[in-house]
């Protein structure tokens, strides 16, 4: 509906706050300009009343009292001249006003005592108002009269008319200028949150191609930034979903592949002899513990990625964990030919943690340099500074391209992608690394160098109270 559009919510609201300040401010405008008219009337009477009243020198000379009858027709205004007995002895014609008639006594008697008369006169008959000011006629004689000035309201109020009939005009035209004006701005406000409107329905059907552009830098400018962010950010998740799944249904299919074909060939008894039949035996062990690896990897990971990774940790000695790692691999590196060197230059090498997963992250790393090491050696440094405990775990191995190093840390990531069945592995071993590192609030870095061998280094925060210093 209409009425629900956001152009339309804009430009009521323009128009309403140009109404709200219009109309007050019209009448305003107005009423300070009736009442500025109205009193310079009143000012303008009382000035010519008094210099008429001045300029008499005796109720006497006729000729002066014809002069103000002459006034009368030349300003526009009513003139009636009042005898010292309260007689009108001239007068311009004002109904109720006529020559002979006598004026109220009190305010005779005002005038009688030298005061000012002004008040708002209606005639009798044809209730016609007029703004009336009375001065009194003081000459060497004393009192001999008094003079009044009229003017006509309805004059007034037809100049007040003309005035409200011109602001009328005014505010009617400025009110379709802002009209037009909040259309036109409303359609521009709301066409960028149309168009986000538009770009969110598109995303949420699952198009992310869908262009959304604002070149302005203000708040609807960060919001279409920040729209196109989370579109990146969903299609970045969306290939990296896609990738994943067909990584793991890749992974999935190699042991399943082995399991199936070595199980028909023990069932339909395709082996020669008993030691081909142990053989097969231990190939689908082997797929079997693999899958199951890697089953047990796929949780893990899914569990830290959603928070619900719980540690088991408490104070533990890295030294005695490295030191169980070393005693595991030894005999693959011994078959390898390869040193494993242990180097401890920590005076306190004592963690907050979990034990488990400590030493699940020394024995991916120690392993995956005993695969990609042919010969040489594997040098595992620790040492501490005041904030942090350092491990480092380099080999002599391939070493990684400089332009994969950013990857390594990826699910299902080989360096040696046409190789990888021959070094075996999961593909989410170092994915599982790094997280367990960052949930016990530590830093993993790699430096490598193709054909010299790979270094990761790792920092874990001491608990609190520990520190201490490299041994020499």
């Amino acid at each position: 509906m209409i009425q629900n559009k956001i152009s339309f919510k804009i430009s009521g609201s323009f128009i309403l706050l140009f109404m709200v300040v219009l109309i007050p401010t019209g009448f305003v405008i107005f009423q300070v300009f009736s009442n500025f008219y109205y009193n310079e009337v009143k000012q303008n009477i009382d000035e010519l009343s008094t210099q008429y009243a001045s300029s008499i020198k005796s109720m006497k000379d006729k000729k002066i009292i014809g002069v103000f009858e002459s006034l009368s027709d030349l300003t526009g205004m009513d003139l009636i001249v009042v005898d010292s007995k309260g007689q009108i002895v001239s007068s311009s014609g004002v109904e109720g006003l006529e020559k002979g008639k006598y004026i109220p006594k009190n305010e005779h008697s005002l005038l009688k005592n030298g005061e000012s008369v002004q008040k708002e006169y209606e005639a009798p008959q044809s209730k016609d108002h007029f703004l009336l000011a009375g001065k009194p006629i003081n000459t060497s004689d004393g009192y001999e009269g008094s003079i009044f000035v009229l003017s006509s309201i309805e004059k007034i109020h037809t100049s007040i008319k003309h005035v409200q009939k011109l602001l009328i005009l005014v505010g009617v035209g400025a009110f379709f200028m802002m009209l037009g004006f909040a259309f036109f701005l409303s359609r521009k406000l709301a066409a960028p949150l149309l168009q986000m409107e538009k770009a969110t329905k598109e995303i949420a059907k699952g198009d992310l191609e869908f262009p959304l552009e604002y070149k302005s830098n203000d708040e609807v400018g960060q919001l279409v930034k920040a729209i196109n962010i989370l579109k990146n950010e969903l299609k970045q998740n969306r290939d990296s979903k896609q990738a994943f799944f067909a990584s793991i249904s890749h992974e999935l299919r190699t042991p399943i592949t082995y399991i199936e074909g070595y199980s028909k060939a023990l069932k339909n008894e395709l082996y020669r002899d008993e030691e081909e039949r142990i053989q097969y035996l231990e190939t689908i062990s082997r797929a079997s513990h693999q899958l199951k690896g890697l089953i047990n990897d796929l949780f893990d990971l899914s569990k830290m990625e959603i928070d619900q990774f719980v540690l088991n940790q408490e104070i533990i000695d890295v030294t005695e964990v490295i030191e169980g790692v070393i005693s595991k691999v030894k005999l693959k590196a011994r078959e390898k030919n390869i040193n494993i060197h242990f180097i401890n230059r920590s005076d306190d090498s004592f963690l907050f943690a979990d034990g488990v997963r400590i030493e699940q992250i020394f024995l991916n790393i120690t392993d995956n340099a005993l695969r990609y090491t042919e010969s040489g050696e594997i040098i595992i440094d620790v040492k501490n500074t005041l904030d942090y405990l350092e491990i480092n775990i380099s080999d002599t191995g391939k070493g990684i391209p400089e332009s994969e190093i950013p990857y390594i840390f990826d699910r299902f990531y080989r360096v040696e992608k046409s190789r990888s069945r021959q070094y075996g592995g999961s593909g989410l071993g170092l994915s599982i690394v790094k997280k367990l590192v960052e949930l016990h609030g530590g830093k993993i870095f790699v430096f490598s160098s193709l054909g010299e061998g790979t270094r990761f280094e790792m920092r874990f925060p001491l608990p609190e109270g520990k520190g201490g210093g490299i041994k020499s």
